[in-house]
């Protein structure tokens, strides 16, 4: 085992380290949802979804040229992980191309295979990279995507063109190196064009390999510590958010217990509520802060890809109103991240007055930071939206921002006593004439009567 196995241990087991604890925090962050029991039954809906929609992209083809860019480099992404084994063998053990002499000609198709994809996955590169900055589709300048979400998507393409061209580097000077012996398709044609250049130095070609070995391996492993912070978290939280999703019908909503239990005591003498206690506490309705959402919302938010499908698709977004459910899934998250930078490093000053004593830790238990999400969101957005379903339908990761908008409304309504006046008289009439219209049920009935007649 030589210097350069030993140097890649250590950078391999810092990288594990650090890594872990980004994601153990990421998953810190979804519990700061409420708990919510994992949905029985039905499991082989669920794995089919899973596997049609995160690990087959199904809904991504709605839109097929985005879909096809997309595809590139995810196979890309997928394939490349036989070679990057390769890779990490070598550099734990001093090998060279281990799986080389077992596979022999299955190993040459295996990473020429790799080598198309690549090639394919470049080109899709940089057309996103064209889309985004200049074609400037208009789902990719929406002002929630301004400043860091625009940075983040810019990163991880640039990283991608580096990614393939150190692997192009090192193949292209290994197959140099050993006199074309290897047969890499792609690899080939470069290696024969560097040779047309006069490029002939065994000593240039290890240089190079060893640049691209070296410059492929640490931008994985930046990678790996980059995603816990990135959008492109989708990679591995798409899989569980589409198993967990709801796969009831599109329209059904979750009732509220205890809105079923008044209305169940108005409707029966007999179901109504037990005597208050001294100590019972009064019902929540809907959501106001990210504690009161489910941790399944909240690893939706972290799944969110900011790809903007749901937002193009919402008919309150195209008539100019407020609303796009991708910055209320954004929104959810950086509040997340507020609150998890707060308990981490222990401001004690946002534990709540009746819970603080001189030993007290801030937990999400204790949390109060004067904040909630709708510090974040507007009641404007709120009321925008028509519960019609566009951005779950829309979204390639079932994602429902639908959910999330009927929990703030909700509690904007039952617990602030916020609605439009319009909305008001609406709720009145449903409670006077049990329809949203301002007529008794009689006068609505009397075109009955006089049909009959």
């Amino acid at each position: 085992m030589g210097i350069q196995n030993i140097i890649f241990g250590i950078i391999a087991l810092l990288t594990f380290f650090f890594a872990g604890k980004a994601f153990l925090r990421i998953w810190r962050n979804i519990n700061f949802g409420k708990d919510e029991a994992t949905p029985a039954g039905q499991r082989s809906e669920r794995f089919k979804n899973t596997l049609l929609i995160a690990f087959g992209q199904k809904k991504m083809f709605a839109r097929p040229i985005a879909a096809t860019l997309h595809l590139f480099i995810y196979a890309a992404f997928l394939v490349t992980q036989i070679e990057l084994l390769d890779i990490f063998v070598d550099g734990i053990f001093g090998t060279h191309r281990f799986f080389y002499p077992y596979l022999g000609g299955f190993y040459t198709f295996i990473i020429s295979f790799i080598e198309v994809l690549s090639v394919l996955a470049l080109i899709a590169t940089i057309a996103f990279i064209a889309r985004r900055h200049f074609i400037k589709l208009p789902r990719f300048q929406s002002p929630e995507l301004k400043g860091s979400p625009t940075r983040d998507a810019l990163t991880i393409l640039v990283a991608e063109i580096f990614l393939i061209t150190f692997i192009f580097l090192m193949n292209t000077a290994d197959m140099a190196n050993a006199n074309g012996e290897y047969g890499f398709l792609v690899s080939g044609w470069i290696y024969e064009i560097w040779y047309s250049l006069g490029v002939k130095s065994p000593e240039a070609f290890h240089i190079i390999e060893r640049i691209g070995w070296w410059g492929h391996i640490l931008m994985v492993f930046a990678y790996l510590n980059y995603l816990p912070y990135s959008k492109h978290l989708h990679i591995i939280f798409a899989f569980p958010n589409t198993f967990y999703a709801k796969i009831n019908s599109k329209g059904e909503m979750e009732n509220m217990p205890d809105i079923q239990k008044e209305v169940a005591s108005m409707l029966d003498p007999n179901a109504a509520f037990n005597a208050p206690t001294e100590n019972m506490e009064m019902p929540k309705f809907g959501a106001k802060d990210i504690f009161d959402l489910s941790w399944k919302q909240m690893l939706a938010a972290y799944t969110c890809t900011e790809c903007g499908r749901c937002t193009s698709s919402c008919p309150a977004n195209l008539t100019g109103k407020a609303l796009s459910p991708r910055k209320i899934m954004m929104d959810m998250r950086d509040r997340a991240e507020e609150v998890a930078i707060n308990i981490d490093a222990n401001k004690t000053e946002f534990i709540k007055a009746e819970l603080k004593t001189e030993t007290s830790v801030l937990t999400k238990e204790n949390y109060d930071d004067g904040k909630n999400l709708f510090s974040y969101i507007t009641e404007e957005e709120l009321r925008a939206c028509t519960t019609c379903n566009a951005c779950v339908e829309a979204c390639p990761v079932s994602i429902s921002p639908l959910d999330i908008i009927v929990e703030l409304r909700r509690n904007l309504i039952l617990e602030q006593s916020k609605s439009p006046e319009s909305w008001n008289s609406m709720f009145n009439a449903i409670d006077n004439n049990g329809a949203p219209w301002a007529f008794p049920r009689d006068d609505r009935d009397k075109w009955i009567a006089e049909a009959m007649k």
